[in-house]
């Protein structure tokens, strides 16, 4: 008779699990409730029409455009310097004397001059010492214009030309560009770094900068105007496809907003922003966070907006 019972009641307790789970079900189809349609949070910013430009990074030093080494007409001694290293001085100025005399015999100093003016930027030769006429008494640097040297790795000597523009940055003026343009490229590569030399002609107006100065320096080797860009942070690559997703009104119900798949074609890639040949208009908003879970079509919210790129540099 237990047995029975304990039989009768797991029977009961059975049949009311049943009905409590075929309950809501029930009560869903008496209420219509629809099945909710996910909604992906993003953050956007707009495609923007303006300039982008691709350049060449590198890092030189400030030389002189001019360099000349004084030589004494006599083998002797020097014995008396004129001048000092830094110093600035004229043609024809004197720079050292040399005294050619021998053990009984005696014979007038001869004196080195200036060949351009320019500056003192080296003295090999020191008060007491005995030179020949093969030894530079003095290195000047003329007084034109100022040139950088960089050098260019192998790879990129196909970008290089002549006339190219330059941006320079030294630690010495914190946020003051200097300009100049790629005068000359070496005809040979060096063996051993695999690297071309670029002689650049620099603007120094205000004589600000000086001879053996280290700066930082931007070949722009490609510059395009009148082009659409975006961050390049907004393109996805997948399964060998490269788009963006823009945000558009849902045609079906225009309370909503989806995401809408863009197949497009990049060009120039510099500094994160991405220049769009193909697929993209200016001024489209374009989802910069929040891509890699969305498929064309998807319901979207925009949560952030990001400012659009600066049209110009």
């Amino acid at each position: 008779m237990k047995r029975y019972v304990m039989i009768v009641m797991a029977g009961l307790a059975l049949l009311a699990s049943c009905a409590q789970n075929t309950k809501p079900k029930a009560q869903n189809e008496a209420m219509g409730t629809e099945e909710q349609v996910p909604v992906f949070a993003v953050g956007t910013t707009r495609a923007v029409k303006g300039q982008i430009r691709d350049y060449l990074a590198l890092s030189g030093d400030i030389v002189s455009g001019t360099t000349v080494d004084a030589y004494s007409d006599v083998a002797g001694k020097v014995t008396k310097l004129y001048v000092s290293v830094g110093q600035r001085v004229e043609k024809d100025e004197p720079l050292a004397e040399v005294d050619p005399s021998r053990p009984g015999m005696t014979f007038n100093t001869g004196v080195v001059k200036a060949p351009i003016s320019g500056t003192v930027i080296a003295l090999p030769a020191q008060l007491g010492m005995t030179i020949s006429q093969a030894v530079p008494v003095a290195r000047l640097a003329g007084s034109g214009s100022l040139e950088a040297r960089a050098f260019v790795a192998e790879r990129f000597i196909s970008k290089m030309r002549v006339g190219l523009p330059v941006e320079l940055t030294l630690d010495a003026y914190p946020g003051r560009t200097f300009y100049g343009r790629v005068r000359e490229l070496s005809p040979t590569v060096d063996p051993v770094s695999r690297t071309m030399e670029v002689r650049i002609t620099v603007k120094n107006e205000d004589n600000a900068l000086k001879t053996g100065m280290f700066a930082k320096i931007k070949i722009i080797t490609e510059e395009k105007s009148s082009i659409v860009k975006i961050p390049a942070a907004a393109i996805v690559r997948r399964y060998g496809e490269q788009y963006v997703f823009t945000v558009e009104t849902d045609p079906k119900d225009p309370a909503f907003t989806i995401a809408h798949k863009r197949i497009v074609t990049p060009g120039i890639l510099i500094d994160d922003q991405a220049e769009i040949r193909e697929g993209l208009e200016a001024d489209a908003e374009v989802v910069l966070r929040g891509q890699s879970l969305l498929e064309d079509g998807v319901r979207v919210r925009v949560v952030e907006t990001t400012a659009p790129l600066k049209t110009t540099y």
